[in-house]
């Protein structure tokens, strides 16, 4: 960690990261292994972790993109050693229609699909490889003013001193300060509904298949994890998530079990529950002047495609790869020309995808009996044409 005095004598930064999240602290890490002189300012350090603690209740489906660039940070080995759950398939069913479509890497000609894996696994991953790297990391650090003078930005902290550099690089998640700060407006929308999160043992084992059953209050979710149980993503209306939460465990498990269909058998444990509020938000601008936004700052989506973190991976790549290129053919790359190349092509990929998430979960919510059989019929279509599956299947993996 960098003292007040230490931060004084430092050489001038190219990039200073704000925010040390998953998407935040790979930012850190990339730009610095890519030569760019790098800090990374968080206000709260990454609990350790450790494999003997119980598996943490938030996981993230890592797709075959995510698992490149953290292999390239030199990360990713020690992430699968530690505990990674892979799966190799997954099936989708509505509970309404009957219909179902299934993926399968071996389609696909890959070993798999993805990797299930527990968030603070990958941020203290990555925490502790930022100092072998270069990157300064300060931290408690919190910004409280942002000011663009000529080819720097000033970063004014709360502890009283500042900072500069080239490039601001915000990745302080959904409710980002740095974004209100230089003004950049969002639109979206709230679901009013939470996802209920636990891990659950069942019956049947998961077969290493993610499975996502649509239900009319949302989908419903149990993800393969390392030690054989199910992590559990629930998204319900807000009230509905209150009651389920206030459940004992032998009513959860039961309800738990009867809206998967028993698929996995029955639910015979289960952990401690907690939940999370879902929203749509997508930035009106990736850039201003010498900032760029990126990971949940920039966009956050639905979690029933499990892709969140993975966009905001490959915004991290996307960022790297243009400033490089930039820097590489001798010009300014935290010129606003240059940052626009990043923000046109990532935002562009972004909305993509969220828009699609939302009327995924729009169509997964229609209860008409004639909207309920035309999706069932499209479902059961796209299952039998392989191609289009092939594209989707490719598009979620980042390929």
């Amino acid at each position: 960690m960098s003292t007040a005095a230490e931060r004084r004598r430092a050489p001038a930064l190219d990039v200073a990261v704000v925010g040390g999240g998953m998407v935040g602290a790979a930012a850190a890490l990339a730009l610095a292994k890519a030569g760019f002189a790098t800090a990374l300012l968080e206000a709260r350090a990454p609990q350790p972790w450790s494999a003997g603690d119980e598996v943490d209740l938030r996981v993230v489906g890592l797709a075959p993109s995510s698992v490149a660039l953290l292999d390239e940070l030199g990360v990713w080995t020690s992430i699968r050693e530690s505990r990674s759950g892979p799966y190799a398939r997954m099936h989708v069913w509505d509970s309404e229609s009957g219909a179902a479509i299934d993926f399968d890497a071996a389609d696909e000609g890959r070993d798999l699909l993805g990797h299930i894996v527990e968030n603070n696994l990958v941020q203290w991953t990555l925490w502790q490889a930022l100092e072998a790297a270069g990157v300064r990391r300060l931290c408690p650090a919190e910004v409280q003013g942002i000011e663009a003078r000529g080819d720097r930005v000033t970063l004014d902290l709360a502890d009283g001193e500042s900072l500069s550099a080239r490039l601001v690089v915000a990745a302080d998640g959904a409710a980002s300060p740095l974004r209100d700060m230089v003004g950049i407006a969002t639109r979206g929308r709230d679901y009013a509904q939470r996802a209920v999160v636990a891990h659950v043992v069942s019956e049947r084992p998961h077969e290493q298949t993610a499975w996502q059953r649509f239900l009319p209050t949302g989908p419903l979710a149990l993800l393969p994890l390392a030690d054989g149980r199910s992590s559990v993503v629930w998204s319900l209306p807000e009230d509905e998530a209150q009651r389920v939460l206030a459940l004992d465990d032998a009513a959860f498990m039961q309800e738990l079990g009867v809206a998967s269909d028993f698929r996995l058998g029955r639910i015979v444990s289960s952990t401690k529950r907690a939940a999370f509020p879902l929203r749509l938000q997508l930035a009106e601008n990736y850039q201003a002047e010498r900032f760029v936004l990126l990971g949940d700052a920039a966009h956050a989506v639905h979690p029933l495609a499990g892709q969140g973190v993975n966009l905001g991976l490959r915004d991290v790549t996307e960022l790297r790869d243009v400033l490089v290129a930039a820097r590489d053919a001798g010009r300014d790359f935290a010129a606003s020309h240059v940052l626009r190349r990043y923000a046109r092509r990532r935002r562009s990929a972004d909305t993509l995808d969220a828009r699609g998430f939302d009327a995924l979960a729009r169509v997964y919510a229609w209860q008409a009996p004639p909207l309920v059989a035309a999706r069932g019929l499209g479902v059961r279509l796209l299952d039998r044409l392989a191609p289009l599956k092939r594209r989707i299947a490719r598009h979620a993996a980042g390929l």
